[in-house]
């Protein structure tokens, strides 16, 4: 059994490798792995640390179709989370979101098909369903992407249902809700209000804090997407709902108290532009699969708190691109 995973060296994905590598999906027992990261400012080798020497390594792009030619024959299993992911960026440079994650879908999925992949897992979003006053989200809604970076990934779905459909290619497509755990760049908002508190700096609170988002650790997330990668029909969309819905005002609050300290060190900004107020996803499809999460959120705030009290030699030369 061959793995191929691209953006195997940014948050989420290194997270996918590490447990793979460590035994932690059974049916992946044995497998050999190759990690295909870019390496822009989110990838970072050294997240792949504790598994080092254990994969083939690949610098190099998904948009570049001669690369891929070269690297995809022979992979049982393609999963797909390269990415351009923070809302911010794509807000003040589109290109780049629009590149990896729209062309960078066809790239990949068209090298899957000419070397006939027999499984890809393309791991996208719940923002491309857009905000959601009541209730939640299921796979069937209609996608209403209201940022760039949500638009671009709206983009690579409908790109590969298209080859699911035209081709027959066997993608399954997985949506998550916001991630967090350990080794998360430090531009995003859990590991950004952390590191600023350990640092007596002030955390950014956008407007007025009611903005709901869907909590999920990335263990789970990762669970979920080999759950997929094992059981998912080609074409078929699965949810991955979290533990915890809370408000931007909440989860700042739980960070405060893993850190013992007070709103003083809360400074109010101006709203993002756009900014979606709510999030909710329906995953009984996959619950119905056999998925449960496994980390409650208290457990997983907790825990990921202290993994950045403990390591701030990964983070700290981190910050200067993450302000």
């Amino acid at each position: 059994m061959r793995v191929l995973v691209t953006g195997g060296a940014g948050f989420i994905g290194s997270h996918y490798v590490r447990t793979l590598l460590s035994g932690g999906y059974p049916a992946l027992a044995g497998a050999e792995v190759t990690v295909l990261d870019a390496f822009t400012y989110a990838g970072n080798l050294a997240n792949l640390e504790p598994v080092g020497g254990r994969f083939d390594l690949v610098h190099g792009d998904v948009c570049d179709a001669g690369l891929l030619a070269g690297v995809v024959p022979g992979h049982d299993l393609v999963v797909n989370f390269a990415a351009e992911s923070h809302v911010d960026r794509s807000i003040d440079g589109p290109a780049a979101f629009m590149r990896s994650n729209v062309l960078g879908v066809q790239t990949l999925l068209q090298a899957c098909l000419d070397a006939g992949v027999p499984k890809i897992v393309q791991v996208s979003t719940d923002e491309v369903y857009g905000s959601v006053d009541e209730g939640s989200w299921d796979e069937d809604a209609p996608l209403r992407p209201r940022s760039p970076y949500s638009a671009a990934k709206a983009g690579g779905d409908l790109i590969a249902q298209a080859y699911a459909v035209t081709h027959g290619l066997p993608v399954s497509i997985t949506r998550c809700g916001n991630n967090y755990g350990p080794y998360q760049y430090p531009e995003k908002v859990v590991p950004l209000f952390v590191t600023n508190i350990l640092e007596g700096m002030k955390i950014p609170l956008y407007g007025d804090g009611g903005n709901v988002r869907d909590w999920v650790h990335v263990d789970d997330h990762c669970r979920a997407i080999q759950l997929v990668a094992e059981k998912g029909e080609p074409g078929e969309v699965y949810n991955i709902a979290g533990t915890a819905e809370l408000t931007n005002l909440e989860l700042t609050q739980r960070i405060l108290d893993e850190l013992d300290v007070g709103w003083n060190v809360v400074e109010r900004v101006p709203d993002r532009k756009g900014h979606d107020r709510r999030y909710s996803l329906d995953d009984s499809r996959l619950r119905g699969m056999g998925y449960v999460p496994a980390t409650g959120f208290d457990e997983g705030i907790a825990a990921t708190v202290q993994w950045y009290r403990d390591n701030p030699s990964w983070w700290k030369h981190l910050r200067k691109d993450a302000r």
